[in-house]
């Protein structure tokens, strides 16, 4: 009984550390390909690729949908769009600023994501911060 519990509390960590390791593996792997003379556009659109086929296709076999799907308007399209190419540009800046620093420097810097988000909320009013 209490091994279900436990179980329950280590896969979100687990996660998390599967989520870093293959972040830090694909920086690597970024430093080393465009080392060799791989362009870092082609690098994104090989791992957009790669994803889509080890993410995306065996998802439907796994998990089925309820109820059915909302109606595919114009905004709709424009906001997944807009996702998509704020996930590409995101990944462009990303990638050329490791082009020209380390790898270490990459897995560090994405440990203070939190903090940026922490203080873009402050600035944007998001949160409020009292200081009593």
């Amino acid at each position: 009984m209490a091994g279900r519990h436990c179980y329950k509390d280590v896969i979100p960590f687990t996660a998390m550390v599967a989520i870093e390791c293959s972040n830090v593996g694909v920086s690597v792997l970024f430093k080393a390909a465009t080392q060799m003379g791989l362009s870092y556009y082609v690098f994104i659109a090989y791992s957009y690729v790669i994803s889509t086929l080890v993410l995306l296709l065996p998802l439907p076999f796994f998990f089925k949908r309820s109820r059915g799907l909302p109606p595919l308007n114009v905004s709709l399209i424009f906001r997944i769009f807009l996702l998509g190419v704020l996930g590409v540009v995101a990944q462009l800046f990303g990638y050329k600023g490791l082009q020209y620093t380390t790898p270490t420097l990459s897995s560090a810097l994405t440990n203070l994501i939190p903090a940026f988000t922490f203080i873009l909320a402050i600035f944007f009013r998001c949160l409020s911060l009292s200081y009593s």
